[in-house]
């Protein structure tokens, strides 16, 4: 009998479309790394904080991403990012003025770049840990990161719908405002996806929609 498939399995989506729990729950039932790449924007816009650098200075940025130094912390199923050796509590990642400030940030392409490789390493992270495959939800992840996953997946839903799913999480965000910053990033990501549209859908119903292929593909002989 051969062995069982790796499988990398692209989520992306604008704010609040579901994705982290989408990702989490696979991650549960097929045995999956999981990489949330918005955790690892906000850590990172943290440290950048941290060091006393803005989105509008530029050779600050370059000069402070020069000088971190990126790992992996693998706790349960998630990979967390490590910066310098430790990890930035869940806190400060969420907090209102990083909030305010991560789409800025990401979109900068050299801040994109420098995160290029770390994020395409978790797929050899997943290998070593024992782990069936990677599921790695963000922007980017099926048109930069992954554009050939094994699967990729474009999750979406009506702004009003992820405005009210970002309020119920206690985040102040705009979404609208971050469709706009995101959205070359976005309809990139949307070319050859599997579009999945979950306004008027529940997260189990959002999920067995992801989980029907991957289940295919990891019982086929």
């Amino acid at each position: 009998m051969s062995a069982s498939p790796f499988l990398i399995v692209a989520i992306d989506g604008g704010a609040a479309s579901g994705k982290s729990s989408s990702s989490r729950t696979l991650s549960e039932r097929f045995h999956l790394l999981h990489a949330d790449t918005g955790s690892y924007y906000r850590a990172l816009t943290a440290e950048l904080l941290r060091r006393g650098v803005t989105p509008s200075d530029l050779p600050g940025i370059m000069t402070a991403l020069a000088a971190v130094v990126f790992s992996t912390r693998v706790t349960g199923r998630s990979a967390e990012i490590e910066l310098g050796g430790h990890t930035i509590p869940d806190a400060e990642i969420r907090s209102a003025d990083v909030t305010a400030n991560v789409a800025l940030f990401a979109a900068i392409p050299g801040v994109r770049t420098a995160l290029l490789d770390y994020q395409r390493s978790q797929a050899d992270t997943a290998r070593r840990h024992g782990f069936r495959g990677l599921v790695m939800e963000g922007r980017d992840i099926g048109s930069k990161i992954f554009p050939d996953a094994d699967f990729r997946f474009f999750l979406f839903a009506d702004p009003v719908e992820r405005a009210r799913r970002r309020e119920q999480q206690g985040l102040q965000d705009q979404v609208a405002k971050r469709d706009t910053i995101d959205g070359q990033r976005l309809r990139e990501s949307l070319e050859g996806a599997v579009v999945i549209d979950g306004t008027h859908l529940t997260l189990a119903e959002v999920v067995e929609k992801l989980a029907a292929p991957i289940a295919e593909k990891f019982a086929a002989p």
